[in-house]
């Protein structure tokens, strides 16, 4: 699978922006601040719903604009598709496929894959929990798109969960009455339910992406391992089947429920979970160095790029100022590794900064154009 046409109207920097590209290596070129990550991260947005720069749509859409677009034209074997998404910030975005009717955004996912490397990948080793359940969920999503709709399920009877908790918690503080809290047993069996199922998920997911990380690793740092992954449940147990999962998120639920009505908040689910990464016998986060660090994020995003491959659908591989964060030996070795991917794109300050093993198309940004030299 390979974008063959990306089109911006009002995104970020770009009033308007038509950029060919072609299956193997593109690089954009430019001094920072120009755009080129911009464009990227159009890219990304097509595959996950999301930047990864930003928590929300409003900086995306160019100042002065109320609305924008990102269009794509992409090829996977002999079918061609094109997609196209409408962010409106402050309502909904909107979506199409092929020019066709309205869809929901989370249809188009699944038409678009990519697997991104960033600076900002630092965070999945240094960075909190939620760095790292945002990237067993947008691979998930990335595996199966119907996993969109079961993660907004698990959102929505959270917040509803919640909003009933800090009520009740807000009574108790003020001297009130006590709420009649029996919609709180139909709200677990909600959580219990969809919980279950993106718990599942999240524990297969981790098991697949497990070896393919340590061997990623041994690529990038021959030696520095091993590597390892360990999943770290708010709701303790040693269940794996979506029916047990279900009954160990229910028995935490009622363990939790007093301590839950005082704070006001779930303190159990997938949303309180981590993913634990090891280097070695030691946790990752607070002991490896800032190279080892760099090396294990990498490792991560190749041990995706891997899975999907294996799957079926091969990703766009997204290098965003990779490489200029790398020593020159981890940026060969990268290099050496997506090189063969079907479809790379890199952006870089320089030339220099794009190791020569990543030949191949070339455009210079700057300015708000994109020109091919």
């Amino acid at each position: 699978m390979h974008v063959t046409h990306l089109s911006l109207a009002d995104f970020r920097s770009y009033a308007r922006a038509e950029v060919t590209l072609d299956p193997g290596v593109t690089a954009f070129v430019g001094p920072n601040g120009q755009g080129k990550t911009n464009l990227v991260e159009a890219v990304g947005y097509l595959a996950t719903l999301g930047s990864h720069r930003v928590a929300s749509d409003a900086p995306l859409v160019r100042v002065g604009a109320d609305r924008a677009i990102i269009r794509a034209q992409v090829r996977q074997g002999e079918r061609q598709q094109l997609v196209e998404l409408e962010l409106n910030p402050g309502k909904s975005n909107r979506a199409r496929i092929n020019r066709s009717s309205q869809v929901r955004p989370r249809d188009v996912l699944g038409i678009v894959r990519t697997v991104l490397f960033a600076p900002e990948d630092l965070a999945l080793v240094k960075g909190d929990p939620g760095e790292r359940r945002r990237f067993l969920d947008e691979l998930i999503t990335a595996r199966s798109p119907r996993m969109a709709g079961v993660r907004s399920d698990y959102e929505r009877v959270l917040k509803q969960r919640n909003t009933l908790l800090k009520s009740a918690a807000l009574a108790r503080r003020h001297g009130g009455r006590s709420m009649d809290l029996s919609t709180l047993d139909v709200w677990d069996q909600h959580l219990a339910r969809v919980g279950a199922e993106l718990l599942a998920q999240r524990l297969d997911l981790v098991a697949a992406v497990q070896p393919l990380a340590d061997k990623a690793y041994e690529q990038l740092a021959p030696g520095g391992g091993p590597l390892a992954l360990e999943y770290r449940p708010s709701a303790p147990g040693e269940a794996h089947t979506r029916e047990d999962l279900h009954t160990q998120l229910m028995a935490a639920l009622a363990d939790a429920r007093k301590q839950e009505i005082e704070r006001g908040v779930t303190l159990v689910g997938p949303h309180r979970d981590d993913l634990l990464l090891k280097l070695g016998q030691l946790p990752a986060k607070g002991y490896a160095s800032h190279g080892e660090s760099w090396s294990y994020a990498l490792a991560l995003r190749l041990a995706s790029y891997d899975l999907l491959r294996a799957e079926g659908n091969e990703p766009v591989l997204v290098l965003d100022d990779v490489f200029a964060e790398l020593d020159a030996r981890r940026r060969e070795r990268l290099a050496e590794l997506v090189a063969p991917g079907e479809q790379v794109l890199v952006t870089a300050a320089v030339d220099d900064d794009v190791p020569r093993v990543l030949s191949g198309a070339r455009y210079a940004v700057a300015d708000g154009t994109v020109e091919r030299v």
